[in-house]
């Protein structure tokens, strides 16, 4: 009986073949721009959760907004690193300057930073060194550039020993960075140097308080415990005014961005849900006049025996293909689109997932479920001897 019903479907839905890919519209675009939409911002939070991980969760990044004229110097944030709790810490500031070698002139992003800073960042090198504590000491003009830097400067990446002006000041290039990639996954294409953080003060005319600065636990288990014994050091600093400094770790972020993901999930869904909807009112709408098309063919069918609940099957069967097959286009539709997102748009990052596809399906069924009871209902309430009637 099923299978007879699935037939009848099939050659209704084919025998209008324009009609019916007309009430599909409906599914087909929300179920492509559900699955999209979904992939995109999975893709992306993907991306920013891998780059935040990399960085380990042991890592604490602390902001001073308010000093209350307790500044503190670039040596006593070095201090914290004599904590047994303490891996790694690095002050970080950064500034634009117009870098120049020969002819060639651009602007660059520069980083003011210490030794620790690449161990926190994970910044691998493709020569050279980087940063130590005697360039801090002793106020040394070197830089550490990234690979794009050196390439416009120099057409190479062999440039460890060479000469850079920065802001008019030399600099000796001690060591060059490898690319990393980027939250999207693409690698920078920012000109990027690292000096002394000393360094820096002096030729961007900056103060030389800190207010942004790195610290790692020694262990990912001590990540806590130490986020407690900076909170205590600078609430007692300054002056017990929580809202003079911010905290932040990278389990936080995690949080945060898995929190922000939900959400957008939820509000594309809900876009998307109303395409559904519209769909499915689409479907309904279709069907009803299906049913009316074909009265004299239920009266026919109920005359020679077939009950309430065969007609009903009948037409729920063929609501519930004309849906299921709409969102069968979608889907390949959808994959299509992905794929030519991430071959194309270096820029975007888009993955699609096993549940989002699984919502897409079931959410399209009960569409066709809800959407094409009521013309079921109405073909199988006829009275066979109104439907004979019917002309």
């Amino acid at each position: 009986m099923m299978w007879q019903s699935i037939k009848l479907a099939i050659q209704s839905i084919f025998s209008n073949r324009l009609r019916s890919m007309l009430t599909m519209l409906g599914m087909i675009i929300g179920v492509t721009s559900l699955v999209v939409l979904v992939s995109i911002v999975n893709g992306a939070t993907d991306s920013v959760t891998s780059a935040i991980s990399d960085m380990g969760n042991n890592l604490l990044t602390i902001r001073i907004s308010d000093d209350k004229n307790q500044p503190y110097s670039i040596e006593e944030i070095l201090d914290f690193s004599k904590e047994e709790i303490v891996g790694y810490v690095a002050p970080y500031t950064q500034s634009s300057y117009t870098v120049k070698k020969g002819r060639t002139s651009s602007s660059i992003t520069v980083y003011g930073t210490s030794a620790d800073y690449d161990d926190i960042q994970k910044l691998t090198l493709s020569g050279g060194r980087f940063l130590n504590g005697a360039d801090l000491d002793n106020h040394t003009y070197v830089a550490v550039i990234n690979e794009v830097t050196a390439q416009t400067l120099f057409n190479s990446t062999n440039v460890v020993g060479e000469e850079i002006s920065l802001n008019g000041y030399p600099f000796t290039v001690i060591g060059v960075t490898e690319e990393k990639e980027n939250a999207v996954g693409n690698t920078t294409e920012r000109l990027e140097a690292y000096i002394p953080y000393t360094v820096l003060t002096r030729t961007a005319n900056m103060v030389r308080s800190i207010s942004d600065f790195y610290i790692t636990a020694g262990t990912e288990d001590q990540i806590d415990r130490l986020e407690q014994v900076m909170t205590k050091a600078l609430y007692t600093r300054f002056k017990s005014d929580s809202d003079a400094f911010t905290i932040t770790s990278n389990s936080t972020l995690l949080e945060t961005m898995s929190s922000v993901n939900d959400t957008m999930k939820w509000m594309l869904g809900g876009i998307a849900a109303i395409s559904l909807i519209v769909g499915g009112i689409g479907i309904m709408n279709i069907m009803l006049v299906s049913v009316t098309e074909r009265t004299r063919e239920i009266g026919v069918r109920k005359a020679i025996g077939a009950n309430r609940k065969h007609i009903m099957m009948q037409f729920m069967t063929e609501a519930l293909l004309v849906s299921l097959i709409g969102c069968v286009i979608g889907i390949v539709l959808s994959l299509l689109i992905v794929i030519g997102i991430n071959y194309f748009c270096t820029d975007l990052s888009a993955s699609i997932s096993f549940d989002v596809v699984a919502i897409a399906v079931g959410f399209s069924l009960g569409i066709g479920v809800v959407f094409g009871s009521y013309p079921a209902y109405k073909a199988a309430a006829m009275s066979p001897i109104e439907a004979l009637r019917y002309t």
